[in-house]
């Protein structure tokens, strides 16, 4: 008579706990804001070596096994934003090898995100093309904040998480206890950004700024479209970058009667004007 046997598989190496898979990774671009997320969260951000070949070139290697855990890699592509870029990239490509089992790639400032449609015959749509860029180096998901538009989330095959900035500014405005408000919308194209904001914003009424581009970073603004005579206009937008929208949009406002004007954005990229193009 055969006698039944009973084996005991020891697992050839050792199982990741779920509240031990959780890993954090820090490009160069704001090590502040991640070194803050990380004491947040009560944990170390991961080690990791960075190097530049005197060509230029990036080497990026984790310096912990990462194996079947949630990466999370923080690293928004602010200036300059081509390096940044290329360091997400290889950060990304170098944790999907390292057999990581998802990759969130947390990018507060999406670069590249204003071409986001053809507008004139021969462009590219960079905010595509960077979609396509991180999806292929081996992200499983996106984190961002107040992309250009809202249409970017459908450039990505991989989930896409996009929060927004407008609480905290929300917050800020209700504290200043303002009065006879009006929302407005540094363009025609911020419209939907503003009119949200208005609705949140005890519903006040909105305004838009008919503006016109002649070249890139430089804004020539027109007219106003809605009352803004003796009120407080609060200006939207997703960024600043030269801040000549802004500025300009500012001085329109106050000419045309607003008693005050407030400028909220979520991105302060706050470029040079000489390096603005031509």
């Amino acid at each position: 008579m055969i006698q039944p046997v009973t084996l005991t598989l020891q697992p050839t190496s050792p199982i990741v706990a779920d509240h031990d898979r959780l890993r954090l990774f820090s490009g160069f671009a704001n090590q502040r804001l991640s070194q803050e997320v990380a004491h947040y969260l009560g944990m170390d951000l991961g080690p990791m070596v960075r190097k530049q070949f005197a060509d230029g070139e990036l080497y990026v290697q984790i310096q912990e096994s990462i194996r079947g855990c949630d990466v999370y890699l923080i690293q928004p592509t602010c200036r300059p934003v081509n390096a940044h870029l290329m360091e997400l990239l290889i950060m990304i490509d170098a944790c999907r090898r390292a057999s990581a089992r998802q990759i969130t790639a947390v990018i507060p400032y999406y670069g590249y995100a204003r071409a986001d449609r053809k507008t004139a015959g021969r462009e590219s749509i960079t905010a595509k093309l960077v979609a396509n860029l991180i999806t292929q180096a081996g992200a499983s998901r996106i984190l961002a904040m107040d992309l250009h538009s809202a249409q970017i989330q459908g450039y990505f095959d991989i989930p896409v998480d996009h929060v927004y900035g407008s609480p905290t500014l929300l917050d800020y405005l209700t504290n200043k206890q303002l009065s006879d408000v009006v929302v407005v919308s540094p363009d025609v194209g911020g419209v939907a950004r503003a009119r949200a904001f208005a609705k949140k914003l005890n519903d006040a009424p909105l305004a838009i700024i008919d503006k016109r581009r002649q070249v890139h970073n430089v804004a020539e603004v027109m007219n106003v479209i809605g009352d803004v005579v003796g009120k407080t206009a609060v200006l939207v937008d997703d960024m600043i970058d030269t801040g000549s929208t802004i500025s300009e949009a500012a001085r329109l406002l106050r000419q045309e009667g607003a008693a005050q004007v407030y400028a909220c954005a979520t991105h302060a990229v706050f470029s040079p004007c000489d390096r603005a193009l031509v």
